[in-house]
């Protein structure tokens, strides 16, 4: 019952932020079993070495006591989930970079095994925003799973919690506000948020601010004006959840339409026996 709570509400958050689904296709992944199949072909052509290489793997396996296989080869089923569209471009944060090259290179690797089938996919990154990191760890970054509840800044909280959690946030012992992620993480983080808020490049938002405490107002009331229209829009749908699943229905059916011929052309090229 609580996967699908919130599933349907992480669907209506992006609804709210601005997805509209008449020219994005919006779906549950689960809904779309292409993917599933896909990425077994994928953990297939992928090499061990490569899936334990991977960042996040290491990350959440370290000193773990239970590891998922799951995790070690969800790189695989990402892949799938970019492969399956022909995509051309995947927009992404920094901390993602990673897995766009694991999809490049399987793909290319299929391709030279078994034939021209995938699209090489690239990835492209804001120019601000690309990395959030946590407000009070900026050498981490943001993040739902740490531990970090006064450095993470959630869609739906309350916008007065959201401004009091920014006015809080770490800086350093210097005055001068500028762009610098290495010398100056906190403040640097504080300007990649207010540049993506406001649609400039993070060194250009420095500029006028002389007090770390001003930047941190102007940082939170930017963010505040950003979220209140989705907390309305997000208020809307989820007054209707059976609109919403509509929404996911009809997106799924658009999936498989694209899907479902671009798995097909890897099972044919690949050799396997058709379906009767």
């Amino acid at each position: 019952v609580e996967l699908r709570r919130r599933t349907l509400e992480l669907a209506q958050v992006l609804l709210a932020v601005g997805i509209d689904p008449d020219r994005s296709t919006l779906f549950v992944q689960s809904h779309v079993p292409e993917h599933a199949e896909l990425s077994w072909i994928l953990e297939c052509t992928a090499a061990f070495g490569e899936l334990r290489r991977m960042t996040q793997f290491k990350d959440k396996s370290d000193g773990a006591d239970f590891v998922s296989a799951g995790l070690f080869t969800y790189p695989a089923l990402m892949a799938a989930d970019i492969l399956l569209y022909d995509t051309d471009e995947v927009p992404v944060g920094d901390d993602q970079r990673q897995h766009v090259e694991l999809a490049r290179d399987l793909a290319i690797r299929f391709n030279h095994r078994y034939g021209d089938t995938f699209v090489v996919p690239k990835a492209t990154f804001p120019a601000a925003g690309a990395r959030v990191m946590d407000l009070q760890h900026p050498d981490k970054k943001m993040s739902k799973s740490l531990d970090s509840p006064q450095g993470t800044i959630l869609v739906l909280e309350d916008l007065d919690a959201v401004a009091k959690k920014i006015k809080r946030a770490v800086t350093d012992t210097e005055t001068e506000v500028r762009y610098d992620p290495d010398a100056k993480p906190g403040v640097s983080n504080l300007l990649s948020i207010l540049g993506a808020c406001t649609g400039r490049p993070p060194a250009d938002a420095a500029e006028g601010f002389t007090r770390y405490g001003d930047l941190k107002a102007a940082t939170a009331e930017a963010v505040v004006e950003v979220l209140r229209p989705v907390q309305a829009r997000y208020a809307e749908l989820a007054a209707d959840p059976e609109g919403t699943a509509a929404i996911l229905a009809k997106g799924a059916e658009k999936a498989r339409d694209v899907a479902g011929p671009v798995l097909a052309r890897a099972r044919e090229n690949l050799g396997l026996l058709p379906r009767a």
